[in-house]
């Protein structure tokens, strides 16, 4: 399956590391390339992560990578990047 980042989750991790890089400008590096690359082992197992109901019909799952909590959508043949947040983010 191909993996396709949504404009949402670019503008995530820009988010993120923008917020990181003006305390630790090397953990921001090293934190968004881990980020970036979370999603490779979803092409091996698409399926992995908890899946998330409430977006019936669709099927969106969610990985934790670190503190970070990253969405994808299983669609067809791609694997759509929804969103990434910090773990302590109030995302209500």
């Amino acid at each position: 399956m191909k993996i396709k980042w949504t404009a949402s989750a670019s503008a995530d991790l820009v988010r993120l590391h923008n917020f990181l890089a003006a305390v630790a400008p090397d953990a921001a590096a090293r934190i968004v390339n881990q980020l970036g690359h979370a999603p490779d082992r979803l092409e091996a197992f698409p399926r992995l992560g908890e899946k998330l109901d409430n977006y019936e019909p669709h099927e969106v799952r969610r990985i934790i990578v670190g503190h970070y909590e990253m969405r994808h959508e299983i669609a067809e043949g791609e694997i759509l990047i929804l969103r990434i947040w910090h773990s302590r983010e109030n995302r209500a």
